[in-house]
Parts: C-alpha cells; sequence; structure tokens
C-alpha cells in the first residue's frame, strides 16, 4: 500500500513541477499585458472589453494593468514555494477572481464579446483552476510515505 502511495504522491510531484513553470509561464504573459495595459489602452479596448470599447480609458487600463500585475507577482510566487498553502490558495483564487471577472463582463455586463481575446483569458484562467485542483491533492506527503521513501545515493 505504501509503495502505490509512493508512487502515486512522485507522479503528483512530476505534476506539480508542471504546474509550477505554467505559473510562472502565465506570469510572464501577464506581465507582458500590464506592460501593454500601461503604454496604449486602446489594447483593452480592441482585445478584450470589444462590446464597450468606449468605457475604456487610460485610468481603466492602468487598474486592470495593476491587477494583472498583482496577480502575476502572486502567481510567480506560488511557482517558487508551491508547497505554501497559504499561497497555493490565494493563487488558485486569482484563477477564479479572473474568470469571474471575464465571464460577468460577458455575460452580465456586455462590455466584452467572445471573441479570441477575451476566449484566452477564460481557457488560462479554467484550465489553471483544474490544474491547481488537480495538484492541491498531493502538495504535502502523508508523514508515512515520506518515512517509505528510498534513500538517495551519492
Amino acid at each position: 500500500l505504501l509503495y502505490f502511495q509512493y508512487r502515486r504522491c512522485a507522479a503528483m510531484s512530476r505534476f506539480l513541477n508542471v504546474l509550477r513553470s505554467w505559473l510562472v509561464m502565465v506570469s510572464v504573459i501577464a506581465v507582458g499585458n500590464t506592460v501593454q495595459s500601461f503604454r496604449d489602452h486602446s489594447f483593452l479596448s480592441e482585445k478584450l472589453y470589444t462590446g464597450s470599447p468606449e468605457f475604456v480609458n487610460g485610468l481603466q487600463a492602468r487598474t486592470f494593468g495593476i491587477w494583472t500585475l498583482l496577480s502575476s507577482i502572486i502567481r510567480c510566487a506560488c511557482a517558487v514555494d508551491i508547497q505554501n498553502k497559504t499561497l497555493y490558495h490565494i493563487t488558485l483564487w486569482t484563477f477564479v477572481v479572473a474568470l469571474g471577472h471575464f465571464l460577468s463582463e460577458v455575460f452580465v455586463y456586455k462590455t466584452a464579446l467572445l471573441t479570441i481575446g477575451i476566449m484566452a483569458p477564460l481557457i488560462v484562467a479554467s484550465f489553471s483552476i483544474v490544474g491547481m485542483l488537480i495538484g492541491f491533492q498531493c502538495m504535502a506527503e502523508p508523514q508515512e510515505v515520506m518515512a517509505a521513501r528510498p534513500k538517495k545515493r551519492n
């Protein structure tokens, strides 16, 4: 039984490494979106909020940029310290909030249309939520599994 628990957690450990890489990639892309939001607010009206582009102004774009930057920092910190359960939960919530935001802009406020510009963050947030929920299963290995691990030879 311990052998199978060890194998499961070893596979999950590999999964967490993939998840860490995903979080770093998403963070780097978010920094690019942050820079773009500060440089030219038409980026948001042309790519995201195409349903009501007249609502997009410089202040809204900078606020979006700061929110995106903060999410990027949290996600990158989680990638560095993925075993930190509090940070893991906060990171998971950044994706839930992003998904909720974009879904509400499409279906409630109608400021965004289902274009590729809005589908991309919806897909990233959805995959990230699923991945983080899967990864959460084996964040901290049980004590007996740790004890059953074979010792590494130098």
